[in-house]
Parts: C-alpha cells; sequence; structure tokens
C-alpha cells in the first residue's frame, strides 16, 4: 500500500473508532432482578422497585431493571443466592438462613433479642459484614445486608406465656430460630417464608415466627387471630438478607454504570431497606388491629423468663463457631456495639 494510501485508510479507521466511542458510552444494559415475594410485599413494594427506579434514573435510562417476582424464573427461595452467584439472573434478594451454615458469621444477627429497629440493625449488619465477614460474599457483587424488624409469634391459639408455646408446630426461618423454638418448648417447622399461607391453612403448623410486616401479603392475620409481642427495644429474634449481583454482570458494565451501581450499594442502600421493613411492621399491625385480632404483650418479667430460656442458643452458636476457629463470642460482642451505635 502507498504511503499516501495508508495513511487515508488509518485515518479512516481513526474516525470510525472515534464515531464509535460514543455509541460504547451510551450502551444499555437489561438486569433480571428474582425474589420470592408478591410483588405488593413490603420489600418489592418499598425497596425492590424503588431501588430499581433509582438506578435507572440516575443511569440515564442505560440500566434497566426488570422485575421478576414470586420465583417467576423457577427454582426455590433456598437457590436465589446462588442464582446470582452462578449468573442465572444478575440481581436476587433472599433471606441468608434458608442456606444453613453458609454464612456463619453473619448468622449472629439471628441470635435471640439481639436487634429491634430494622433500620438501625440494617445499619449494623452491614457495618459488621464489610469488618467482619466480607469473605462469606466473596462469590458476588454484595449491593446490601439487612434484617427485619422484631419477630414475633402468630398463631391459631394464644401464646400468653412460654407454658402455653409448649408442643406448638411452629415454623421457623433458620437454623438459629429453629432451635431457639426448641429451646422455648415448641416444635420446629423449618420453611421458607412463601409456603406459610399453605402450611397454616392446611393444620400443617400452629402458628409463624415472622415480623409484622410481611403479614399482609401471606394473609396470615386471616388465617390467625393471636400476635404474641415482647417487652423491651429487641425482638424475639430477626433474620439476615442478602442482596446480590452477579460479579460478571457487574464486571461487564462501564465505569460510569459501576458507579450507579456502587452508589446505590453499602449502608445507605442497607438502611432503606430497613426502613421499609419498620414501616411495614407498622402498616402489618395497623390491619391485625382493625381487624379486631388478638394482640397479647407480654410484661418485663414474662420476656426476661423468654431471654433466659432462649440464652443457651448463644451458648451453641459460640461453641459452633469456636470449632470453626471463629471467636463467636467476640463477634456477638461486636454486633451488639454496632447495633448500639445505630440505635441512639
Amino acid at each position: 500500500m502507498k504511503p499516501m494510501k495508508r495513511r487515508a485508510a488509518l485515518a479512516l479507521l481513526g474516525a470510525s473508532a472515534t464515531l464509535a466511542l460514543p455509541a460504547l458510552a451510551q450502551q444499555t444494559v437489561t438486569l433480571r432482578l428474582h425474589q420470592m415475594l408478591p410483588p405488593q410485599a413490603t420489600i418489592p413494594a418499598r425497596a425492590l422497585t424503588p431501588w430499581a427506579q433509582k438506578v435507572e434514573a440516575e443511569s440515564g435510562g442505560r440500566i434497566k431493571v426488570q422485575l421478576f417476582h414470586a420465583m417467576q424464573l423457577g427454582g426455590a427461595p433456598p437457590q436465589l443466592y446462588d442464582q446470582a452467584k452462578d449468573g442465572v439472573v444478575d440481581l436476587t434478594w433472599t433471606v441468608l438462613g434458608y442456606t444453613p451454615g453458609r454464612f456463619p458469621k453473619t448468622e449472629v444477627f439471628e441470635l435471640p433479642f439481639m436487634s429491634g429497629n430494622a433500620e438501625s440493625s440494617s445499619r449494623a449488619l452491614q457495618e459488621y459484614v464489610e469488618k467482619f465477614a466480607p469473605e462469606e460474599f466473596k462469590d458476588v457483587k454484595l449491593i446490601a445486608v439487612h434484617t427485619h424488624g422484631p419477630g414475633l409469634f402468630h398463631t391459631k391459639t394464644p401464646v400468653t406465656g412460654l407454658e402455653s408455646l409448649r408442643g406448638m408446630k411452629i415454623r421457623g426461618g433458620s437454623r438459629i430460630i429453629n432451635n431457639m423454638l426448641t429451646k422455648l418448648g415448641a416444635t420446629p417447622v423449618g420453611m421458607p417464608v412463601p409456603a406459610v399461607t399453605e402450611a397454616l391453612s392446611k393444620g400443617v403448623i400452629d402458628g409463624t415466627t415472622i415480623p409484622w410486616e410481611v403479614t399482609p401479603s401471606l394473609k396470615v392475620t386471616e388465617l390467625v387471630k393471636n400476635h404474641t409481642t415482647f417487652a423491651g427495644k429487641e425482638g424475639l429474634y430477626t433474620q439476615t438478607f442478602a442482596f446480590s449481583m452477579n460479579k460478571a454482570a457487574y464486571d461487564k458494565l462501564p465505569a460510569d454504570l459501576k458507579a450507579v451501581i456502587d452508589k446505590n450499594s453499602g449502608i445507605e442502600t442497607a438502611a432503606m431497606f430497613g426502613r421499609a421493613m419498620d414501616e411495614g411492621d407498622k402498616a402489618g399491625r395497623d390491619i391485625a388491629v382493625k381487624a379486631g385480632n388478638n394482640i397479647v404483650a407480654l410484661d418485663v418479667q414474662e420476656t426476661q423468663r423468654w431471654r433466659r430460656t432462649a440464652a443457651s442458643v448463644e451458648t451453641d452458636w459460640v461453641n459452633e463457631m469456636k470449632a470453626k476457629n471463629i471467636d463467636g463470642a467476640k463477634l456477638a460482642a461486636e454486633a451488639r456495639a454496632l447495633i448500639a451505635k445505630y440505635s441512639k
């Protein structure tokens, strides 16, 4: 090729590349988000949908988020975390306790009477995971972790004290909670939360442990008429959740779109999910009150009996962590300190 023709060809290639840059910079991405609950439930309605809308707006419409509710894309709730990890979908929201033993350090937040307000404990959990358990989430791009508010009982017959719980078949959402139910004298029945409605209606269980916020979408206040709460700021228990993104899907994004995801990840996102849970708790309780349901509020003295009876759950967990060369007692102290920090 003659020098002049070569220069002309190179100039043409350079111009083509320059023209292609804006197109590359303006590429659009569609992310599929999969979760277990119906769209009207608290987290889909008050957290996941607002998060998706915020990401779409801040990306100038270049990120599109498709929401798939109630396991529309297949599988079961315990498989959701791996669906994000393995790239079956791009984003998932799920309960960590559905995969027992996989997130041992993070389990500390599920211990009895550990936390109350969901926004505060969600901030605490996010900082805790970043400091003490990042390796548990190394296989995903972690958007946020969070908790729900105070856990309580919803039962067909009233739970008015420890004795009245004995022998009841009660749904639990994790191995820690099921161990607690055993210590308290109940017969634990493990199942993901979407299965609660059918289990109650068919008599498989006599009651369930869930927070107020999820009772409307599961029709729990229609299926049972008794709800038992505890004295003090801390609930009987909480559960931990993760909102995760497939690493490869994140890594493929151009830098400016990664920045949008990063801006909508971390402690403020965790707090937003926690706030949604707190708001949902108020709405769920109001529905039970308007329905005329029986809300049993255990007094301080009775709550102390439950605390003492459930205390060995923490001892069991600390001993299990010791067998894994993890200082469980230190982690429990760190978790409580962070909850106290964000509860001020």
